[in-house]
């Protein structure tokens, strides 16, 4: 092995501990709530801590979990909102996006700046006017209103209409020669196409609706319409707040982000490698 090859041999270890290094910081969080939701308060409270429980049988927690809360009906208000506001955002936004690629308009580049350019806007500042509106639109405890105001996301836009440039314009000729119309070919062609990237969008979207805090909790008023976000914080108690029961339930909240992610992995990453060739 020559100094050359010991060197690149040296890089490889280097970079491989330090990623398994950081990924394990990554995952650790997930494998402490895991064993927390385990645990009995007794074993939460013991010095020095032990990471595992004593017994992965204790499902003591768990079962407290759904007497305390209707943790089923708030995780089947998420999954709606989550399911619906992902489904109608990725909608907007290749049909955003093809417009943007694919059509000429006046001030189309001014336009998408303008679009580019809310994503600098904090959402919070949005807050009070978005509830008045919704307010007037008689949308509350609507799941709707829980998710209307991001349906627009400019980022999804962006990515999206950079990869739709990357198709040969000859395919949209080739197609428009055949008879093919503007919807026809986003279907049969480009969506096609670029579907690791959509995929990707989902996954990501689906995530930041699912963990939604403040909004869902302003526009709802009644018990049974609230998302499982907020059905987290009624487990917690200023004065006495049991943790094992919490990261019960974050546990249990964990599933359908976690069956998603693992789904739709192998599409995942292959948007993450289509983006970073566009890019």
């Amino acid at each position: 092995m020559n100094r050359r090859e010991r060197r690149r041999f040296f890089l490889d270890w280097v970079a491989s501990i330090t990623a398994l290094v950081l990924g394990f910081i990554i995952i650790f969080p997930i494998i402490y709530t895991i064993c927390v939701a385990f645990k009995t308060r007794a074993e939460l409270s013991v010095f020095p801590p032990a990471l595992l429980p004593d017994s992965f049988l204790n499902m003591g927690n768990f079962k407290s979990v759904f007497e305390t809360a209707p943790l089923m009906r708030f995780m089947a208000n998420s999954v709606i909102v989550s399911g619906l506001g992902c489904s109608l955002r990725i909608l907007f936004a290749v049909l955003a996006a093809y417009a943007f690629s694919y059509f000429k308009f006046p001030l189309r580049n001014l336009l998408f700046m303008v679009v580019l350019a809310t994503m600098m806007l904090p959402a919070d500042t949005l807050i009070v006017t978005n509830y008045l509106t919704i307010t007037r639109l008689n949308m509350l405890d609507n799941y709707l209103g829980m998710c209307i105001t991001s349906l627009v996301g400019a980022s999804q836009m962006f990515m999206l209409r950079q990869n739709f440039k990357t198709i040969p314009q000859s395919l949209r000729d080739a197609a428009f020669i055949d008879g093919c119309g503007d919807l026809r070919y986003l279907t049969r062609v480009v969506a096609p196409l670029s579907s690791p990237v959509i995929f990707t969008l989902m996954v990501q979207s689906f995530i930041n609706f699912w963990n939604a805090y403040l909004w869902p909790l302003l526009v709802t008023n009644k018990a049974e319409m609230r998302t499982v976000q907020i059905g987290i914080a009624m487990l917690t108690n200023p004065l006495d707040t049991n943790y094992t029961l919490v990261l019960a339930a974050v546990a249990i909240l964990l599933i359908p982000s976690l069956f998603l992610f693992s789904f739709l992995r192998l599409a995942m990453v292959r948007g993450i490698a289509a983006g970073a060739l566009v890019g």
